[in-house]
């Protein structure tokens, strides 16, 4: 009755705890209680790349232009210490710059690039409600029931992007069981 009330088709039952209100780990990640539970991140299928590194371009423009004005106030008002100043603040925030956008862009390429590996393992998946754990019905791809940071952490790793995890994020740090991946040596 519960899985039916979640959309989910009627037999959906955790594998850990035998549950039935279950629902896919795209509706759990807005559904009941996620934002308390702060599923939208716990169960992410990778990171978030809005941008492709326009907004950090502008914002280094802008501050190298400030650095640019420095100068020029420097130079106006006879202020060595100014110029130098300006110049070096210019050229820092101009050539870090194009660093940050280099990152940025590189990020994006690789949460791209796997993005099919999470759909992979990410689109199967469950979540439940009852003892908060995340499976895919019939065990595959992989069986068992997983914590969403073991979940996290294996879709972000199969997908390449595992270095993408923020420092303080659970899932940087969850151990996987052995056996999460049975067809992998």
């Amino acid at each position: 009755m519960a899985a039916e009330a979640t959309g989910n088709p009627a037999g959906v039952a955790c594998s850990g705890c035998g549950g039935t209100e279950v629902d896919a780990v795209e509706q759990a990640r807005t559904g009941k209680g996620a934002s308390r539970q702060r599923l939208y991140s716990r169960l992410a299928p990778g990171p978030e790349k809005g941008g492709d590194g326009c907004l950090h371009f502008i914002e280094g423009m802008v501050l190298t232009g400030m650095g640019v004005a420095l100068a020029a106030t420097g130079v106006g008002q006879d202020k060595p210490l100014y110029t130098v100043g300006g110049v070096l603040l210019a050229l820092v925030c101009f050539f870090g710059t194009f660093a940050v956008v280099r990152d940025d862009q590189r990020e994006k390429a690789a949460a791209e690039a796997g993005a099919g590996h999470a759909d992979w393992l990410w689109q199967p998946a469950h979540y439940c409600y009852g003892c908060g754990s995340v499976f895919c019905p019939g065990g595959v791809p992989w069986p068992g029931a997983l914590a969403p940071e073991q979940f996290k952490r294996l879709v972000w790793t199969e997908a390449g992007y595992a270095d993408q995890l923020a420092p303080d994020d659970r899932a940087r740090k969850a151990e996987l069981p052995p056996d999460v991946l049975p067809w992998r040596p």
